[in-house]
């Protein structure tokens, strides 16, 4: 069993700082943007970035609840077996941003309850996975939350820079080079022509 302290870290604020990272990127994305473009598909399976919001709340409702007998009172139906598929990837009309975001920041909360009560080895059932894997424990779970989430904020990143061009990492760092917006348009047409003429030679 790990040691809880990694490092002179610890472990547990540690793996807190990868979810809450996570966490930030996915809000953050829906900054400037009217009701409109923070609900518009952009993808042929309805990838938009309210809805990427949305399912954080209801992944975290889940694994930081359910798995550990901490259920979340009087759960939506769209973060239940019961909902319709993909529910939790939209919101209704009736589901404005704020309300979104503010059911999350509900959800963040009750997480972090279980975060802080629990020890990283506490041990959890995550009902809806396979049996030979679905034991698990309040380390597995900050993992794959995090990994899940970050992998949202990467969606959120590309949707976000189709909407308004928008792009960048966090808050306060884009992580991108310090160029022209010419220089990325002359840039992405060189890599087009790079397509083209590698299908001409590679036939793939």
């Amino acid at each position: 069993m790990l040691s809880e302290t990694l490092l002179g870290v610890d472990e547990k604020q540690q793996l807190k700082r990868f979810l809450d990272a996570a966490r930030s990127a996915l809000v953050w994305k829906l900054d400037g943007l009217s009701e409109y473009d923070a609900r518009r598909p952009l993808t042929p399976t309805g990838t938009n970035l309210l809805g990427l919001v949305k399912h954080a709340a209801g992944v975290e409702l889940n694994y930081f609840g359910r798995v550990f007998g901490r259920p979340f009172p009087s759960p939506p139906l769209w973060s239940t077996a019961e909902a319709l598929p993909a529910s939790d990837m939209y919101a209704e009309v009736d589901e404005s941003r704020a309300s979104v975001l503010s059911f999350y920041g509900v959800v963040r909360e009750f997480a972090d309850a279980t975060i802080s009560a629990l020890p990283l080895d506490a041990a959890g059932v995550v009902t809806w996975w396979s049996p030979e894997r679905r034991e698990v424990t309040l380390r597995q779970v900050l993992v794959q939350v995090s990994i899940d989430l970050h992998r949202h904020a990467g969606h959120a990143d590309v949707v976000r820079e189709l909407i308004d061009g928008a792009v960048g990492m966090q808050d306060g760092n884009t992580n991108m080079p310090a160029v022209s917006a010419g220089w990325w348009a002359e840039h992405r047409t060189r890599l087009e022509e790079i397509a083209v003429a590698s299908s001409r030679v590679l036939k793939g």
